[in-house]
């Protein structure tokens, strides 16, 4: 089952966190975002934050009952940032934009900022899909569902089945096609060997991609 995210009302905060009595473990939060934003995920440690904030280890462990907990709630913190990434690319379509221009836009816009945000932040890139102790494999499709840029995914691809580009019948399982595509393509600009590739060349890959992409998809009567 899906629960839709609203992703638009996700913010996000680059303040250097700052211990307020009573706020302790929201302070803890922002010091392990931040911490993974920096180092990523082998960064973020119960005893890192805590000295980030300027408390005892022990105060932290009164919040969280070891890093999987912190990590966690970093983890979390990553994804709302992409989703604010994602959100910031995404714009508006041209006023004169057909629902089906509209459409495309949308999917477009959440693939191209993806990218740019594993780019940008690939602190929190890597945190955001880091494995945790906690993680329920019987149920990652709910907990990718939490997820705000697989939820922005989805309400796109919904979105391309009711303008008819997408053809209902090729509907399920769409999500994992097209985010495999992005995310390794953010991988292989990040880590591979396309990671040396100019600015430009990096844009004209991500577009011929996202073209791929929606090429792909069209399936539906308003694709042909």
């Amino acid at each position: 089952m899906c629960t839709h995210v609203n992703i638009y009302s996700v913010t996000t905060t680059r303040d250097r966190p700052t211990y307020h009595h009573g706020d302790l473990r929201n302070a803890l939060v922002r010091a392990a975002a931040d911490l993974a934003e920096r180092g990523g995920p082998d960064a973020v440690t119960i005893r890192a934050a805590a000295r980030e904030v300027g408390v005892t280890p022990t105060a932290a462990y009164r919040h969280f009952a070891g890093q999987a907990d912190l990590l966690d709630a970093a983890k979390a913190d990553a994804l709302e940032r992409m989703a604010v990434v994602i959100l910031d690319v995404l714009g508006e379509p041209p006023t004169d934009a057909t629902p089906v221009e509209a459409a495309l836009h949308h999917m477009r816009a959440g693939g191209r900022g993806y990218v740019r945000f594993a780019l940008a932040e690939p602190g929190l890139f890597r945190t955001a899909f880091c494995k945790s102790e906690h993680d329920d494999l019987t149920r990652a499709d709910e907990t990718l569902a939490d997820a705000p840029p697989y939820a922005f995914l989805t309400e796109s691809l919904d979105e391309l089945v009711r303008v008819g580009w997408l053809d209902p019948a090729l509907r399920p399982n769409a999500e994992t096609a097209a985010w495999a595509t992005v995310h390794g393509l953010s991988l292989l600009l990040l880590d591979g060997p396309y990671r040396a590739l100019t600015q430009a060349e990096r844009e004209t890959l991500i577009e011929s991609t996202l073209d791929m992409v929606v090429r792909g998809l069209a399936g539906g009567p308003e694709a042909r």
